[in-house]
């Protein structure tokens, strides 16, 4: 890019006062980023008051049963959230189910921007739910600082923006520019996000995550969003309004995972089950595993 070319520099006139020097402007937030601060806390505060962001993973007021558990695990592993690599809805079709075959090694990096006290926060909270998602599935799952990393946390506020593409393009170099668009452009009612990169040998097996936390979001939400986008990030692909008491439906009345959540990742995980099965193949195993999970087996 050209530069405007600057005047020659002129000697200094006889008996100016030397101008004081300017204190250093204190760096901090964009005004972008101070807005999406505000507005993120005000919709957590709002959620509050109707009651919703609730934490006690459901009650009897939430009672599921089997053939409710086998309905939320079809259309919340067996459909897609968004088309693949963008904001797009999904087509709505019934596809195949997708999970990680080998260990998922996870990576918390942070924007320039977050403050160290944010960045320990959140690093206890990713490695925390990491060990909780390892239980819960089964599945080899840990943190890693290596770069053997292929599940990657990226915490980032609207100023890292430049941070986080450069990340994502080391990351995934092949990425495509319509998915690298998804982390340049993220709406504001977007809170978080995950994309998932199926194997170049098994379409339906992840050997790569990236997820997007806003660093603006309230602690609450920041948490919140972990748990979503890295549950999903293993396979839990869509949100569904049926599903309750569940973080995979967007009307927001559950902020962690619940019970039910982790018995849709226990059926995800297990063995009976196989990356690339359709729903009406893997049916009769779905309802078998949801019958010992929800204590009906007969």
């Amino acid at each position: 890019m050209a530069t405007t070319p600057t005047l020659k520099p002129q000697s200094r006139p006889a008996g100016l006062v030397k101008p004081q020097a300017q204190p250093p402007v204190a760096s901090g937030p964009s005004q972008r980023s101070q807005a999406l601060q505000t507005y993120y806390a005000r919709v957590q505060a709002d959620l509050l008051a109707q009651g919703l962001m609730r934490t006690d993973g459901g009650g009897p007021d939430t009672r599921f049963d089997t053939d409710d558990l086998v309905r939320n695990f079809e259309a919340i592993a067996f459909h897609d959230e968004h088309a693949r690599g963008s904001l797009s809805r999904a087509s709505g079709i019934a596809g195949a189910l997708h999970r990680w075959i080998g260990p998922v090694r996870m990576r918390a990096d942070f924007g320039p921007s977050v403050p160290q006290a944010k960045r320990e926060k959140d690093s206890a909270t990713i490695s925390s739910y990491a060990a909780r998602l390892a239980r819960v599935t089964g599945h080899p799952i840990g943190i890693t600082r290596s770069a053997s990393a292929n599940f990657h946390v990226l915490v980032a506020s609207y100023d890292d923006t430049d941070y986080v593409l450069n990340r994502v393009r080391q990351i995934a170099p092949n990425i495509s520019s319509s998915a690298l668009s998804v982390f340049r452009d993220l709406p504001r009612p977007i809170h978080c996000l995950v994309l998932a990169f199926p194997s170049e040998r098994d379409d339906n097996a992840y050997q790569l995550a990236i997820a997007l936390i806003r660093s603006e979001h309230p602690d609450m939400m920041r948490v919140a969003c972990v748990h979503e986008e890295l549950a999903q990030g293993l396979g839990l692909a869509n949100d569904s309004p049926q599903a309750r008491p569940s973080i995979f439906n967007d009307d927001d009345e559950f902020a962690f995972l619940t019970t039910h959540d982790e018995m849709l990742l226990k059926m995800l995980y297990d063995r009976r089950l196989q990356p690339g099965m359709r729903f009406e193949t893997a049916r009769p195993i779905i309802q078998q595993i949801a019958a010992e999970l929800t204590g009906n087996n007969s």
